[in-house]
């Protein structure tokens, strides 16, 4: 335990003290210096009183048994879960690698993902980031290897270098409306990463951004065409940049890569899809802000539609329903923009 007249522990105080196995922090301790127990491999748990409000950088990195985090009730200026600790003073902290993490909500008093903040945080495999969020730095969640989804809010406007990079379990990530610009190597050597969705504000995309990426087959863009700063953006043939109706600026290429109109979709393969209780429906993916009609013919041979439905999408997906389908012999549907 650390003594009560103890008011700051200093940059690498305890560093590589592999002895240490737990540590409780006073009333009387306001901040951590940088690296303070960084490799302190045999430290199991921390407790902290209700006075601290600044932890450095990578103060506790490289406690690799660090699983227990106990932050006292009065302490207002901390939130924690799990071996997670954030610093609410504008500035996130997080405690890596982590014992028992998986899916984690990042308080929303956060503004600011600092640089490396969950950089190999092996067992890490959902993060929420709130609308709070402002800014995530470079390497923020580099080498993650679980981490299978992500969602950057509208509210962030940047993103540093390398933020995503050899995630290796990334499917897809969705890039909200207030980010312009899309850095360095984002998602390079994330080999499962099927697709991104990118907002309504980039307008332009850095080097090697979509670099070591065998399984990607689609960029999506809600907004126009974005200015190319490299020629090494893509090493994927296999891809396909998607626009939607009305954007701007778009050819039959970016940068080498084969653009297409990006239109609405039926899920035939969800569960969602077909009969239910006295009525046929199913999923429509789109874009959010989108309006898409549904139109309907009895007949394909010489058919005739006409309009049963207009869905504005509130997020990237809507559910559609018909109970007159069991009136009629034969239903069929088709999607359109308006």
């Amino acid at each position: 335990m650390i003594g009560n007249s103890v008011v700051s522990i200093g940059i690498f105080a305890f560093s590589s003290c592999t002895s240490i196995i737990n540590v409780i922090i006073p009333n009387s301790v306001t901040g951590i210096g940088s690296y303070a127990f960084s490799a302190c491999s045999g430290l199991t748990s921390v407790t902290f009183g209700n006075s601290v409000t600044n932890i450095g950088y990578s103060a506790f990195s490289g406690c690799t048994n660090l699983n227990t985090i106990t932050v006292d009730p009065l302490n207002t200026t901390f939130s924690s879960v799990e071996g997670i600790v954030f610093n609410k003073n504008l500035t996130m902290v997080v405690l890596c690698p982590l014992g028992k993490v998986g899916s984690y909500t990042i308080p929303d008093s956060v503004t600011s993902i600092g640089s490396s903040a969950f950089s190999s945080c092996a067992k890490l495999t959902d993060v929420v980031i709130p609308n709070s969020v402002t800014n995530i730095g470079s390497s923020a969640f580099y080498g993650c290897i679980n981490l299978t989804c992500i969602t950057i809010p509208n509210s962030v406007l940047s993103v540093g270098n390398s933020a995503f990079s050899s995630c290796t379990s990334l499917t897809n990530i969705t890039i909200g409306n207030g980010i312009t610009s899309i850095g360095s190597a984002w998602f390079n050597s994330c080999p499962k990463l099927t697709s991104v969705t990118i907002g309504t504000g980039v307008t332009n995309i850095g080097s090697i951004t979509f670099w070591s990426l065998p399984s990607f087959t689609g960029i999506y863009f809600k907004g126009s065409a974005p200015r190319v700063n490299s020629a090494f953006i893509f090493d994927n043939t296999n891809l396909t940049v998607y626009y939607l109706p009305g954007s701007t600026g778009w050819s039959a290429t970016l940068d080498g890569i084969p653009t297409a109109l990006w239109k609405p979709q039926i899920q035939t393969s969800s569960g969602s899809f077909g009969g239910q209780t006295n009525q046929f429906g199913f999923n429509i993916n789109w874009a959010n802000g989108q309006t898409v009609v549904v139109e309907v013919s009895t007949n394909l041979t010489n058919p005739t539609w006409f309009p049963i439905s207009t869905n504005m999408l509130t997020t990237d997906s809507t559910y559609f329903s018909d109970p007159q389908w069991t009136n009629f012999p034969g239903r069929f549907y088709r999607l359109r923009s308006p």
